[in-house]
């Protein structure tokens, strides 16, 4: 997988390849949706996933609502032939998925790091600008107590030097505290753009997730695929399998239609709402349906049987100046009335 030449370089991803998962007949939703969201290009799909390249940054990919995964894509090629071909010619091209281009896996890796390097940079600058307003509320308890002591100076002035020395001593062990906790912070901020740059080649812990579906499922398990591609990565860039807790996952999925090897660019699935609380109606179709509402600023939104909400929720998130009704209270008393005296 190599970047777009040319055009704008917004970040770290700029120009780069991915591609979703996406749930049985919303691949339109999620075309249109990255397209608007992400002004993505190169927009193609087939059966349960959207490819796109785009220069967004991580904070836009995360709000994409349609999408069950996102990926940074390494490799999309045909798929393998297992009806006239024997078992160890097929398990030896699958090895070639990185022997033949080991180009594409590097150039991935490198955009990769490249995201965590930018989104441990945001943090560090988000917790920077919250150590000023640590030291506002220092500052503001220093000058509470200095008026503390000068009405203690109107009313015992003998005892005025103690009270400057005691102020000043206070004074400096909350400078000293204010300094050893900010360097304290500093470092856990270095440790963390330190460990995404000590990715090195050779230091990568890595697992394979493999998804096999059609024919090639009928030939070999998810753990065969995993075991023959984790040997082939290992002799090629001499990473190391890590199961429970790699710093690297590799994705697989190997079909009668497609062979797709990408990296999830975040651990918890898209469709995963923090806002959602009780499961209910699947939050991507819920967003779906919210959208052919085509809903307004002001607009009022009424799901009357709603159940659990879903779909008010993600139209509440994804329009924030609409009025969202969860049921309307309907008076049939006077409907029945007027049924018995008609009888």
């Amino acid at each position: 997988m190599a970047a777009v030449p040319g055009g704008r370089r917004s970040g770290p991803a700029a120009g780069a390849r991915f591609f979703c998962t996406a749930g049985r007949g919303l691949e339109p939703f999620l075309m249109r949706e990255v397209r608007s969201r992400l002004a993505a290009t190169q927009v193609e799909y087939i059966s349960g996933k959207v490819f796109f390249t785009t220069c967004s940054d991580l904070n836009m990919l995360k709000k994409l609502k349609s999408a069950e995964r996102l990926f940074l894509l390494i490799k999309k090629q045909l798929p393998f032939n297992v009806s006239s071909v024997s078992k160890g010619k097929i398990l030896n091209e699958m090895q070639r998925l990185t022997n033949d281009d080991p180009e594409s896996w590097l150039n991935a890796i490198s955009i990769w790091k490249n995201l965590l390097e930018l989104d441990a940079k945001k943090v560090k600058l988000s917790q920077k600008n919250a150590n000023p307003l640590k030291r506002k509320v220092g500052e503001n308890d220093i000058i509470a107590k200095k008026l503390k002591t000068e009405q203690m100076q109107e009313i015992q002035e003998n005892k005025e030097c103690q009270l400057e020395k005691q102020i000043e001593e206070e004074t400096l062990e909350q400078g000293n505290f204010t300094t050893k906790r900010d360097k304290s912070q500093e470092e856990l901020q270095n440790d963390v753009v330190e460990a995404v740059g000590t990715h090195n080649q050779n230091d990568l812990t890595f697992r394979v997730s493999c998804r096999c579906s059609g024919a090639i499922a009928r030939t070999f398990t998810a753990q065969e695929v995993g075991r023959v591609i984790g040997i082939a990565l290992t002799k090629q860039f001499g990473w190391k399998a890590d199961l429970r807790n790699p710093n690297l996952e590799i994705f697989i999925h190997l079909s009668d239609i497609y062979s797709v090897v990408g990296i999830p660019v975040f651990r918890v699935p898209l469709a995963s709402r923090a806002y959602i609380k009780t499961a209910g109606l699947r939050s991507t179709i819920a967003w779906a349906m919210a959208s052919l509402a085509e809903i307004k600023a002001g607009a009022v939104v009424l799901d009357p049987m709603c159940g659990l909400g879903t779909i008010l929720l993600e139209a509440a998130k994804e329009w924030p100046n609409c009025h969202c009704l969860q049921k309307v209270s309907i008076l049939l008393f006077p409907i029945f009335h007027l049924g018995k005296s008609l009888s």
